[in-house]
């Protein structure tokens, strides 16, 4: 029997990230950047008005008074200067320029004045108050100095990031793709749900509920969804899916019963491993890789998780989301974990790491509350529906204590 760790350790040690692709922007969204982006140039590249308004050199409004009986002082306006503009204009000394927002400021101002302050002159502007340099002015490389890195490898891009790229002119970004993933649900007793409920009927939750979950993580997900026991029928289907996936999940058929097939399915595509492994829910699991050039394409990862849905969503997090974010290239692979106080005990079986469903409370501040739902050592999809966390009890403890400090797996904010 193997350990978590150990079954973990084989996993991330099997799995390599996607190759890093050069792709537009759009098709970007979510990925992990390969590459720095880098500042090509500044950017602004020149001054830019920040405001509607007059260019000045602030040292010419000095003069400006704004106590009653003093002359005002008016500037001649000169030009007109628009966003867009090719070049900066030059000022002339003594003079302002009328700026549009976003405008190149013009060489020789160091300041704009803004538009509602003045009387909107168009020969000449009044000039209420002596303005300070810089006033109003987005200076050239205030978003980005020339050869400065941007945007460095291994930032997950969304909003932010390709609003950064797009502005410093890059269509395309070198990325690690998001990783597809191909979910089959196997058994000829599942339906999918909304078919009438019968004897010896079970309803397929486990497609549905993994593609969410690859969703959650960044990936793409494809869900295929049921494929009977028959043999000759799911290894068709397997052959079909490789060419379009990175990663496959299948749920159940791993009884030792003939009617589950996976295992002899799988057993001449690849190097399939399948274990027991020392956690509950979740203790038959198999790993390894399927497909290769004889298949029409590269070796792709599998994982045939348990048939249960509580252990198939175990299974998942615990082994499938640390894989998947190294194979997107992730720095970091694992859900949050705190300790946080039991409000009850409950009983733990001896050399197995298990996995209780439950609910966290509390802050960094004050500490954590732990409760288990439902019964801990029933395997509930109830209470997994209603958890935040996953209660996690090492090998070597077979009872937690009313006060006892249990590491949580914190499965959402």
């Amino acid at each position: 029997m193997r350990t978590v760790q150990e079954q973990l350790g084989a996993v991330l040690d099997a799995v390599a990230q996607v190759a890093p692709l050069d792709v537009a922007l759009h098709d970007a969204v979510g990925c992990i950047l390969a590459a720095d982006v880098v500042a090509g140039a500044d950017l602004p590249l020149h001054a830019l008005a920040a405001r509607d308004g007059y260019a000045v050199a602030s040292a010419d409004t000095d003069a400006a008074r704004s106590a009653e009986g003093d002359e005002p002082l008016h500037l001649p306006v000169a030009h007109d200067a628009h966003a867009g503009a090719p070049a900066p204009l030059r000022l002339v000394p003594g003079q302002a320029v009328r700026v549009a927002s976003g405008a190149p400021l013009p060489v020789g101002a160091d300041a704009v004045l803004p538009l509602e302050e003045t009387d909107r002159g168009t020969v000449r502007v009044l000039v209420p108050r002596p303005v300070r340099p810089g006033e109003h002015v987005r200076r050239a490389g205030v978003d980005a100095a020339a050869g400065e890195v941007l945007i460095p490898a291994g930032t997950r891009l969304g909003a932010r990031q390709l609003s950064m790229a797009a502005a410093v002119g890059r269509a395309r970004v070198r990325v690690h793709p998001t990783p597809r993933v191909v979910i089959l649900s196997v058994g000829d007793e599942l339906v999918e749900p909304g078919s009438p409920a019968s004897p010896g009927v079970v309803h397929d939750a486990n497609s549905h509920a993994l593609a969410t979950a690859v969703r959650d993580v960044g990936a793409s997900a494809i869900r295929v969804g049921v494929v009977g026991d028959d043999r000759a029928g799911l290894r068709e289907t397997i052959e079909d899916q490789l060419v379009r996936a990175d990663l496959l999940l299948t749920t159940g058929g791993l009884s030792d019963t003939d009617r589950d097939t996976v295992k002899d399915v799988l057993a001449p595509l690849g190097t399939v491993r399948f274990d027991h492994v020392a956690m509950t829910p979740g203790r038959r699991q198999g790993f390894g890789a399927v497909g290769g050039l004889e298949h029409g394409s590269g070796a792709v990862p599998i994982f045939a998780l348990p048939g249960h849905p509580v252990a198939a969503h175990v299974s998942f997090e615990v082994f499938v989301r640390p894989a998947l974010r190294a194979i997107a290239g992730r720095a970091e692979l694992f859900r949050p974990s705190v300790p946080a106080a039991a409000t009850h005990g409950w009983a733990s079986p001896a050399g197995i790491r298990q996995f209780v469903p439950a609910l966290l409370v509390g802050s960094p501040e004050a500490g954590y509350e732990v409760t288990p739902l439902g019964a801990p050592g029933e395997v509930s999809l109830s209470a997994l529906s209603r958890a935040n966390a996953l209660a996690v009890v090492p090998e070597g403890v077979t009872s937690v204590r009313a006060g006892d400090h249990v590491h949580c797996l914190v499965l959402e904010g």
